[in-house]
């Protein structure tokens, strides 16, 4: 697989199998990232808006919860991830269902063009150039009409971003607020200029106090 320079799977083989778990932890420090977990992932679904028989490719499988859900409609799903532990896990839930290696910036040829292109709790793994990168590969990817749809930690301007670092700091979520000063979390504005600078008619709401939508869609020039 190419791009080896994005970093994922030392981060995935340490949530891989506490991942389920911290998703429904009320008490742990990552307790209001996941805050409202389910509605979330049935929002990213909700957005595609796509009828049936649409191909949709999830990026950043993991365990295998949003794929259910993906599952559930009449669509052809394609799922990939760049840990052999996550996609283990994913396969067990998921005995029927085949998730290949891949990531952002390589999805394996064999996918070809698709309607909806989702993520969640993923896309922050990238640097900003990288995230600009991948969303252009990624539209080039999607038919007419076609969605790209993420929920990920964002910040909604730079003031915010600091009053949640300093909240953390104050709060003692040491793993959190490490967390949040070393990977890639996006100012809203920086996705509006990412989208749109692919072409994607963008839009963006607040899930919870970390997690925006994300989405755009591709129309016919």
């Amino acid at each position: 697989m190419k791009e080896r320079e994005v970093q994922f799977n030392h981060i995935f083989e340490q949530w891989a199998n506490e991942y389920d778990q911290t998703v429904v932890d009320r008490d742990g420090e990552y307790a209001e990232v996941f805050e409202g977990y389910e509605q979330i992932l049935h929002r990213v679904v909700q957005e595609l808006k796509l009828p049936v028989e649409s191909r949709v490719l999830e990026i950043g499988v993991g365990t295998g919860n949003l794929t259910r859900l993906l599952l559930s409609k009449e669509w052809k799903v394609f799922g990939i991830d760049p840990s052999p532990d996550m996609r283990s896990i994913a396969s067990q839930k998921l005995p029927n269902f085949t998730i290949q290696d891949g990531h952002f910036l390589s999805v394996p040829e064999s996918v070809g063009r698709v309607d909806g292109i989702v993520s969640t709790y993923a896309f922050h793994h990238l640097t900003d150039e990288q995230k600009a990168r991948a969303i252009q590969q990624l539209t080039d990817r999607l038919n007419d009409d076609g969605m790209i749809v993420f929920a990920d930690t964002a910040y909604a301007d730079e003031k915010a971003k600091q009053a949640i670092h300093q909240k953390v700091k104050e709060q003692k979520a040491f793993a959190l607020l490490e967390d949040l000063r070393t990977e890639y979390y996006p100012l809203v504005s920086t996705m509006q200029h990412i989208f749109e600078g692919a072409g994607l008619d963008f839009a963006s709401h607040q899930l919870n106090k970390y997690v925006w939508l994300f989405s755009g869609k591709k129309t016919a020039r």
